[in-house]
């Protein structure tokens, strides 16, 4: 099984991104990027040769999200459904994940992830965050949470689902916190996850189960606790 990175860093990658101003002034070519495994294309701009896509429309190509943080710019992946194969055994082990557990475990990582990309995109660009709009992503991350409850049949899937639930009570929580701050008026500065502790815990916690998921075994992960 090929297993991909959860999370890589890069920083001023100056032959692959540039910023969008500057893109927005060179005329669009013909030529498109495309991710294998991901559906979509993302224009591709020729400047003395080079290749050059604008960063956040490769974040969202990718389902990653971006970070500017002092003179960084940090473009994270995380792991979707398509990047791990459940074990295609039928009646697994009671230490391994049962693989209709893992493939529902998985679908919730990801609705837990887009929700927090989602509140990260909001702070940073200074959008309102509202309870109707915060609400879609909360209803889609408990109704993958049920279904990852329905398919537990392991000790390892009953071990692993307490940790998933300890994400969604902690992206829930840091949800509610944005939410309550808007409602308040209250200035929110746009690098204020950069320096929140729970925001670094559901990362933390986020990397720890997709090892988990990678491995096919469970093991604790302390940051989910």
């Amino acid at each position: 099984m090929r297993k991909t990175p959860f999370r890589q860093t890069l920083s001023a990658i100056a032959c692959l991104f540039i910023p969008s101003l500057v893109l927005s002034q060179v005329p669009r070519q013909s030529e498109t990027l495309s991710v294998s495994g991901q559906p979509g294309r993302i224009p591709v701009i020729q400047i003395n040769g080079k290749s050059y896509v604008e960063i956040t429309a490769l974040a969202r190509l990718t389902s990653s999200s971006v970070t500017f943080r002092d003179k960084q710019i940090i473009l994270t992946f995380l792991l979707s459904a398509s990047n791990v194969t459940a074990p295609e055994t039928d009646q697994p082990a009671p230490s391994a994940f049962s693989k209709e557990f893992l493939r529902a475990g998985i679908e919730e990582m990801t609705a837990i992830r887009e929700w927090r990309v989602a509140i990260v995109n909001a702070v940073q660009s200074n959008f309102p965050v509202t309870d109707d709009w915060v609400a879609g992503y909360r209803r889609s991350a408990d109704s993958k949470r049920a279904l990852t409850s329905a398919a537990i049949v392991t000790d390892s899937d009953r071990s692993a689902f307490a940790l998933l639930s300890n994400e969604f009570s902690k992206m829930q929580a840091l949800s509610d916190k944005y939410l309550a701050l808007r409602k308040s008026l209250t200035y929110i500065a746009p690098d204020s996850l950069s320096n929140d502790p729970l925001d670094q815990q559901i990362l933390n916690c986020a990397v720890g189960l997709s090892s988990l998921a990678a491995s096919g075994k469970f093991e604790d992960v302390p940051a989910c606790h």
